[in-house]
Parts: structure tokens; C-alpha cells; sequence
């Protein structure tokens, strides 16, 4: 690299005021790139259950995935990637298209409509309003019932557990061929990760898939290999069909929010603390236009024809090896665009091989739980019902409103009612009226 190209990224990246180098940008970045790489893989897995096309999918995340990073990296100078988010997409698949049967177009026009939203939020800071509303161990409780809720997925998918008219849920046929490779690829991704290899989860689900191939469990048939694969989602979202939609609306459109909201604060406090760039009031430097970026990129994600983008907690793996800048996010930005000549072969990838994944990032994204006060009623029956019923009712929406409606009615009861509490209770009622409707359809 030459010395000019050098200096000009240390100038625009502030590289040596934040104590790094070009070469640890891109040692991180890659880092990055490894650790968050199985969404290309397990995106498409989850939407095509919506009915969208699997290689379409598959482009559309590494596009998503790739101009966010790279805009997150110009924009706002921070070490945060992004791609579409996991619960998220299952939220969008499993609740709003198959449960509420709301075609995949409109729900594209659904992540469209709340990233528009996302982003009047930001710009007007009303943000501010609903990240005070709701209690900090609520986050948690969500973050918790989200993962256990990809994790029941996975074990579905990989025929580990099956329905059962007397128990309701049973354990799978344990010979089957997928439940057998799905064991195999838990094996492989869990060892791989003990032993802190990088991009495990990739590499799990490679190996997986080539042991299908080669036990032949592997039956479909690829398309010929085109960057065209994309047009099968792009551009296929449906507003109009978003205006025609009732009393779900508001509920799809503010799961999409709280879920993108929170989580990206979350992300945002875990790796701006450990990459050292909090200010001494614990403020994050940018946060408007790292939010702004947020929203930006959830609206062109929708366009290209993936669920909602969000800023990616494994961006933590980058900083551990010395990411400090926005040059970290470009890095992994320009790998997911590269690995857009590749993705319209994800479809060849079965089941049982992305099921894993899935049940190990459910399990990991239980590690906020431990921030809830399990020992105190006020903060242990709201998180209770929150974490129990996303999994348990197959819908995030139901936990998260539960979760906040227990938890304005034991302030009430514990005489802890403040006027600040205004907006809380106004959630409060507003779902007390969405389940009474619910009750009354």
C-alpha cells in the first residue's frame, strides 16, 4: 500500500489519534467478516420460509450487509458492522408472513415504512423518549426470549424437536438423516468455537453441507450462477399493500422498531465501551449518525429484499484485535460485497446444516438475562413473561407486550408511578387494547 493512499485513510479515519494502524483496520475487519459471515448463509435459510427466493435472499443480504458496513465506516467512524438482523428475520418469516399471512412484498414494505420511521425518530429525538419508557431489564428479557426463540427454530428445523398431540413439543427421530447431520454440525460449530477458531459458525456450516453432499442428502439443484439472482427480490416491495393492512400495522411496524431500537443500543454500549470510545459520561461520540446510518440502511435493505438491518454485536470480535475506526466496518463492508458472486449458491445449503447455527446463536444471545434481577418480583415477573412467551407463542410482539404491560401494572400496584412513566403507561394501554381486539377477532 502506498505511503500516499496510507496517510489519506490516517487522516480520514483519524487512524493514529485512535492509537491503530491500517494494517489492524484490516486484520479486524476480517475478523469481523468471519464472525458475522453465517448470516449470508442463514438469512436466505429463514425468509425462504416466507416463500422469498433463497439465492435472491442470499445476494440481497451480502448487498445489505456490504453497503451498510461501508456507509457505517464513512458516516460515522466506528468499528460497527452491520447486516441483516437475526430475530428479526425470524420475526418477519414466522409471525408476520405465516402467522398474520401477510404476503413477503408487504412485509418488505412493512421494513421499508419502519426504517422511515426509524429515522424520523432519530432526527426529531423522539428515540430518546422510548428508550427511557421502557426499563433497561426489559431489553434484556427481549434479547433472552429472542434467543430462545431462534434457537426453538433451529431445533425444528433440524428434526430435534417435533410436535406432538399429547406433550405438545417431543424429541425428533434421532436416526433421521437430518437430525443426524444437524447433530453433526452442532458438534463440529460447538468445537469450533471452544477452541475460539474464527468464523466457526461459517466453517461449521460449510462442513455440514459437504457432508450432506456427500452422504447424499443434498438434492436441490442450483441455478446457473448470475449477480441477476438479486432481481428476484429487489425492488419488490409493496407499499401500497402496507396501507391496506388493519389493525396489524402498528404492531409489525413497532416490533420492527423496538427490536431494531434496543438492540442496536445494546450493540452500540458493548463495543463503543470495549473499543474505548465512550466519553467520560459514558456518552457515545456520533450516535446520531451511527442511528441515522441504522435507518438508512434498513430502508435500502427492504429495497434490495431482505428484513431489517441492524448493527452486529460480533463487531466486538474487531475491536478485540484492535478495530478502532470506521476503516474496520469499510473492510468487512467490501468482503460482503465480494461475497455476493458466490450466494445465489446458497441454496444449496440444507436445513440441518444452518439449524445449528441457529440454535447456537439462540443460546449466546441469552447472556443479557443476566442482567435481570431474578430475585426481585418487579423486574422478575415482567422478564419472566417476556422471555417465556416470544418462544412459547412463536411472536415477539406478544413477550414484548406482555413484559411491558406487567410491568406498568405492578408499578402502579407497588405505588411506584412517576409522571416521567407517562409514555410507559400509554404502551401499556396501547396493548391492552391490541389483546382485547386480539380477543374479540
Amino acid at each position: 500500500m502506498s505511503a500516499t493512499l496510507t496517510s489519506r485513510l490516517d487522516s480520514f479515519f483519524t487512524l493514529a489519534a485512535r492509537g491503530t494502524s491500517v494494517r489492524t483496520e484490516v486484520l479486524a475487519g476480517i475478523t469481523t467478516f468471519l464472525t458475522m459471515s453465517y448470516i449470508v448463509l442463514v438469512n436466505p435459510s429463514i425468509l425462504g420460509a416466507a416463500g422469498m427466493p433463497v439465492a435472491a435472499v442470499a445476494a440481497a443480504t451480502c448487498f445489505a450487509a456490504g453497503f451498510a458496513s461501508i456507509l457505517m465506516g464513512l458516516n460515522a467512524n466506528t468499528p460497527l458492522a452491520l447486516a441483516p438482523g437475526m430475530g428479526l428475520n425470524a420475526y418477519f418469516s414466522f409471525t408476520v408472513v405465516q402467522q398474520m399471512h401477510v404476503p413477503w412484498p408487504v412485509a418488505l414494505g412493512c421494513v421499508m415504512v419502519s426504517g422511515v420511521a426509524f429515522l424520523l425518530l432519530t432526527v426529531t429525538g423522539v428515540r430518546q423518549l422510548i428508550v427511557a419508557a421502557i426499563p433497561p431489564y426489559l431489553f434484556a428479557a427481549v434479547a433472552g426470549g429472542i434467543g430462545l426463540f431462534i434457537g426453538f427454530i433451529g431445533l425444528k428445523d433440524a428434526g430435534l424437536v417435533v410436535g406432538s398431540p399429547a406433550t405438545i413439543v417431543a424429541l425428533g427421530d434421532l436416526h433421521a438423516p437430518g437430525a443426524g447431520l444437524a447433530l453433526f454440525g452442532l458438534l463440529l460449530i460447538g468445537a469450533l468455537s471452544v477452541w475460539n477458531v474464527r468464523g466457526a459458525m461459517l466453517i461449521g456450516i460449510v462442513g455440514t453441507t459437504l457432508l450432506g453432499w456427500a452422504c447424499g442428502m443434498v438434492t436441490m439443484k442450483a441455478q446457473p450462477y448470475s449477480l441477476s439472482a438479486l432481481t428476484g427480490t429487489v425492488f419488490k416491495l409493496d407499499l401500497p399493500g402496507v396501507l391496506r393492512l388493519k389493525g396489524g400495522l402498528l404492531e409489525i411496524l413497532f416490533v420492527f422498531l423496538f427490536v431494531d431500537l434496543f438492540d442496536n443500543i445494546g450493540t452500540l454500549i458493548a463495543v463503543t465501551k470495549r473499543a474505548g470510545l465512550m466519553d467520560r459520561e459514558g456518552r457515545i461520540p456520533g450516535l446520531s449518525r451511527i442511528m441515522i446510518t441504522d435507518a438508512v440502511a434498513t430502508m435500502v435493505g427492504s429495497l434490495a429484499g431482505t428484513s431489517t438491518v441492524t448493527s452486529y454485536v460480533e463487531s466486538a470480535a474487531g475491536v478485540q484485535v484492535g478495530g478502532r475506526t470506521g476503516l474496520t466496518a469499510v473492510v468487512v463492508g467490501l468482503l460482503f460485497l465480494a461475497t455476493m458472486f458466490v450466494a445465489p449458491y446458497a441454496q444449496l445449503v440444507p436445513l440441518a446444516a444452518t439449524a445449528p447455527a441457529l440454535i447456537i446463536v439462540g443460546g449466546l444471545m441469552l447472556l443479557p438475562l443476566g442482567e435481570v434481577e431474578w430475585n426481585e418480583p418487579m423486574e422478575a415477573i415482567p422478564a419472566f413473561l417476556t422471555v417465556a412467551m416470544i418462544p412459547l407463542t412463536f411472536s415477539i410482539a406478544n413477550g414484548l407486550a406482555l413484559g411491558i404491560v406487567a410491568h406498568a401494572i405492578l408499578t402502579l400496584v407497588r405505588g411506584r408511578a412517576q409522571r416521567k412513566d407517562w409514555f410507559l403507561f400509554v404502551l401499556a394501554v396501547m396493548f391492552v387494547g391490541r389483546f382485547v381486539w386480539m380477543g374479540q377477532a
